[in-house]
């Protein structure tokens, strides 16, 4: 989900693993040159979720890696189909309170109207998290730092294969 802190967990998980890291959406915003809210205003969310499919199967060709994705691509049955064939995904389960702080506190979610954000958060919350559930792992984020966060991750991807 937008605001769970994927960029920067996936970033400390990459450096404890040794591995480079990549975060999808930024990699979109260097392709289009402008940002994931600027794509949404000017070009509209169809043309972002293409755009987005396209770069993450051009990621997920790439090995030993950490891949932040977009908080909507794990929603896209053919990037979730191949994230569940080929790698190792985490939910990164935030309470939905905690999420709308924090998006109250940015202004770069494009799918969010601030006017309405508690409705609108649940709203999506609980549409996506049906298919978050979906994912190898859980985390529950909630009480732990990034620290504990990472750690976990890190448990998860070292006993995978037991």
């Amino acid at each position: 989900m937008m605001g769970v802190g994927k960029s920067t967990l996936g970033r400390l998980a990459a450096k404890r693993l040794k591995v480079k890291f990549i975060d999808v959406d930024k990699a979109i915003e260097r392709k289009e040159r402008k940002t994931i809210k600027k794509i949404f205003e000017e070009n509209g969310e169809k043309y972002f979720r293409k755009i987005e499919k396209k770069i993450t199967f051009k990621i997920l060709k790439k090995k030993n890696m950490v891949i932040a994705l977009g908080g909507g691509a794990f929603i896209n049955k053919e990037i979730r189909e191949k994230i569940l064939r080929s790698c190792i995904s985490v939910w990164l389960k935030v309470d939905l309170d905690k999420l709308i702080k924090r998006y109250k506190r940015s202004d770069r979610r494009p799918l969010v109207n601030n006017q309405k954000l508690d409705n609108e958060m649940k709203k999506l919350y609980l549409l996506r998290k049906k298919i978050y559930s979906l994912a190898n792992f859980k985390v529950n984020c909630d009480n732990m730092s990034k620290t504990q966060v990472v750690e976990k991750i890190l448990f998860y991807y070292e006993n995978q294969s037991t």
